[in-house]
C-alpha cells in the first residue's frame, strides 16, 4: 500500500510526463492533443494537491480543475481561476467529434503556443503550492 507521500509523488511524476507529451505533440503540430495533455498535467498536479490537503489518498475521479482545487482548499487569484476554468475545455469534451471539429479550427500554432505558455505559468504556481 502506498503512503500519502508516494501518492503525491505519483501524481507529480505523471503530471511531468504528461507535460513532456504535451510539448512533443505541440512540436508535431498536434495542437488539440497537446492542449489535452497540458490539461491532464495540470489536473494531476491538482490531484496531488488534493491528496496533500485531504485525509484520503484517493482524489475524486473528476477532471474539473476548479472543483479539484476547491476540494483541496487551494485558492487561486481570479485571473488564474478563470484560466483554469477555461482550459477545462481541452479535457473530455475534446474526445467528441463535433467538439473536436469546432475546437480544431482555433487550435493553431500561435493559439496553442500562447496557451501552453499560460498553462506552464499555472503549472509552476500550483507546484509552488505543494511546498
Amino acid at each position: 500500500m502506498m503512503t500519502k507521500d508516494e501518492h503525491i509523488k505519483y501524481w507529480i511524476s505523471t503530471a511531468g510526463k504528461d507535460w513532456d507529451v504535451a510539448i512533443v505533440l505541440f512540436k508535431q503540430k498536434k495542437y488539440l492533443y497537446s492542449l489535452f495533455f497540458a490539461h491532464l498535467s495540470i489536473e494531476k498536479i491538482c490531484k496531488a494537491l488534493w491528496v496533500k490537503n485531504n485525509e484520503s489518498n484517493y482524489p475524486p475521479k473528476i477532471h474539473n480543475l476548479n472543483k479539484l482545487l476547491a476540494q483541496a482548499d487551494i485558492a487561486l487569484n481570479e485571473e488564474d481561476a478563470v484560466f483554469a476554468a477555461d482550459i477545462n475545455k481541452f479535457n473530455i469534451e475534446g474526445r467528441y467529434p463535433d467538439y473536436i471539429s469546432d475546437i480544431n479550427r482555433i487550435c493553431n500554432n500561435k493559439f496553442t503556443h500562447e496557451y501552453l505558455k499560460k498553462i506552464k505559468k499555472l503549472k509552476l504556481c500550483l507546484l509552488n503550492k505543494m511546498q
